[in-house]
């Protein structure tokens, strides 16, 4: 199964491709994150989880997107810059994605297949997390 995960590639917040290969042995926490949500201010506490665990091999990758209530409705620049000014992000951010539908990224289609539990197939709103 996680084999399977290294192959995917996504595009970061500044536009450069990244190989999930990247972050092979660490334990890596995924998270679609939004900026105009109600839980934006986990933000805070990811970075926080980020840095106590960063040297110990974790890697948090947050992926904004749009699908719930229109709240990240910004351009990848604004996101990263709202992310930074206002909470301190320092773990890598992706560009803005759908996590839900057939547009759904490739690596949500399979974190949901492989790792959707009790939430099933579909996320539900902002900040899920696996």
């Amino acid at each position: 199964m996680e084999a399977k995960f290294y192959s995917f590639k996504a595009n970061s917040i500044l536009g450069q491709e990244i190989s999930m290969e990247t972050y092979r042995g660490k334990t890596i926490l995924v998270v679609n994150t939004a900026s105009k949500c109600g839980f934006t201010p986990q933000f805070e506490g990811l970075e926080l989880l980020y840095q106590k665990y960063k040297d110990k091999g974790l890697v948090i990758l947050g992926f904004p997107c749009n699908q719930f209530a229109n709240q990240e409705p910004g351009d990848d620049k604004s996101i990263s810059e709202g992310c930074l000014i206002n909470y301190g992000v320092s773990f890598p951010m992706f560009s803005k994605i759908n996590v839900n539908g057939s547009n759904a990224h490739e690596i949500y289609k399979y974190l949901k297949k492989e790792l959707g539990g009790w939430f099933g197939n579909s996320i539900k709103w902002n900040f899920r997390s696996f």
